[in-house]
């Protein structure tokens, strides 16, 4: 999820301590805090003791009035309001970080002529990407199954993702909801803290067990960003756009729908590139309850060098310390 606990130094709660640190985190991920200094032989053990902090953390893309990305703002340049209540930055970092990411592919019967145009998108993802990314593969029709040998649950060599989604054949209905749950849940497998998925997908969903609002309260739970394909066919009755933008607007990522589905191979290099130009901020929330209601988010960004800036990030999270429901039977 987006909040992630801490240990963390009280530096500025009790500056007349000096406090052996611990990092301890949620399977949403966390951000690394400071260690402990160095240099003392003393015994500590009296001093050592665990507080949790609640960081939320934003992955957002800034953008001037071309579209063009603006990767040279500072921390006094944000601005960030949880339910319309600013909130203090604790945490500012603006770098290409690696990033785990699940590359959801849908096998259905209709993908079977844009399977090829799938897979050089894959490659092309791979090989923009940040060469210490770890990736990996779902793919779905009516079944859910892992692309990757289970010796080798992650990769980014672009040979090996091409091979995990030509393996499974185009045929059969649409589990895109269980595609997306499974996928979210191997994310937390991952060691690097920022998670992303990739969803390509050309209809609705007609043979998941997971429904659509579990889809979305997992990805509200969880920190990652969610960027949606949709090469929908016209005549398709299954088609169901309204989904994939909300998980896209719901976790800070994008929607795009290509009028040619030979489109998806720009697209992905795009994606790639967005990932890569991202901010980095957490905070501690000024609410500190944790009663499963949805906070909203918002971001500004102000530089006057640059004009009128827009921000996308999450749109917000849910405020709960419970896992998200985990039912289906999962990847087979």
């Amino acid at each position: 999820m987006v909040r992630t606990r801490a240990r963390s130094q009280l530096g500025d709660v009790a500056k007349t301590l000096t406090f052996a640190v611990c990092l301890s985190m949620t399977p949403g991920g966390g951000a690394q805090l400071p260690e402990q200094p160095p240099g003392s032989t003393e015994d500590l053990e009296s001093l050592r003791f665990t507080v949790n902090i609640d960081l939320v953390l934003l992955h957002a893309t800034v953008r001037d009035r071309e579209g063009l990305f603006v990767s040279d703002l500072r921390e006094q340049d944000f601005q960030v309001y949880e339910d319309g209540v600013r909130q203090r930055i604790r945490l500012f970092k603006r770098e290409d970080t690696p990033v785990t990411v699940g590359l959801v592919i849908d096998h259905s019967g209709s993908m079977r002529p844009k399977l090829n145009d799938v897979i050089t998108a894959a490659r092309t993802f791979a090989q923009a990407s940040n060469p210490d990314d770890e990736m990996f593969i779902v793919n779905f029709n009516e079944f859910v199954t892992l692309g990757l040998p289970i010796a080798t649950p992650f990769t980014n060599d672009p040979n090996e993702l091409e091979r995990a989604i030509s393996k499974t054949p185009a045929d059969g209905q649409t589990a895109l909801y269980d595609a997306i749950g499974e996928a979210l849940n191997g994310l937390q497998r991952g060691r690097r803290e920022k998670k992303v998925l990739i969803v390509l997908s050309d209809g609705g969903d007609n043979a998941s067990v997971r429904t659509m609002d579990q889809v979305l309260k997992m990805a509200g739970q969880s920190s990652a960003i969610i960027y949606t394909v949709g090469t929908f066919d016209v005549e398709d009755e299954d088609a169901n756009p309204r989904v994939l933008k909300r998980l896209a607007r719901t976790t800070g990522g994008e929607a795009f729908f290509p009028a040619h589905h030979e489109a998806v191979v720009e697209i992905c290099g795009r994606i790639a590139h967005d990932i890569r130009n991202q901010y980095i901020i957490g905070y501690v929330s000024t609410n500190p309850a944790r009663n499963g209601t949805y906070r909203a988010m918002r971001v500004v960004a102000k530089a006057p060098r640059h004009g009128k800036l827009s921000v996308r990030t999450r749109a917000g999270y849910i405020a709960s310390g419970e896992p998200a429901p985990a039912s289906g039977d999962g990847a087979k």
